[in-house]
């Protein structure tokens, strides 16, 4: 079943992405990138598991400006914790895997969703 608005809540455009974002993945109108392939098979990340993240995972940083497309980075814990970088074509409604990786606190806080300050 194709994910859909819940009742009672307002339409805006970032609900409208995340709605047509989990429709693209339920259909399988995804591009995997291969820089994107060859980390996952590196760091042992499955299809699957970037697959709900998307679905499923929390927006941790929105990157409206990118090009040629707005992306986003997701963070999603099923077996393991992983954040997952895609970008979203709204015309085309197809999602780009760009990068999925195990996040460590070198970069993340204890929480693994917020970034660390340069301390310097």
């Amino acid at each position: 079943m194709i994910p859909r608005l819940p009742q009672g809540l307002c339409y805006n455009e970032s609900i409208l992405n995340r709605i047509s974002m989990r429709e693209a993945v339920y259909i399988g109108n995804i591009e995997w990138r291969q820089h994107a392939l060859e980390r996952m098979l590196q760091r042992g990340i499955s299809r699957n598991e970037v697959k709900l993240a998307i679905q499923n995972g929390e927006i941790l940083e929105r990157y409206e400006s990118d090009i040629p497309f707005p992306g986003a980075l997701f963070f999603h814990f099923f077996t393991k914790t992983i954040h997952v970088v895609a970008s979203f074509d709204e015309e085309e409604k197809r999602i780009y895997i760009i990068t999925a990786y195990i996040p460590n606190n070198e970069y993340f806080d204890d929480d693994l969703k917020t970034r660390r300050r340069d301390e310097n």
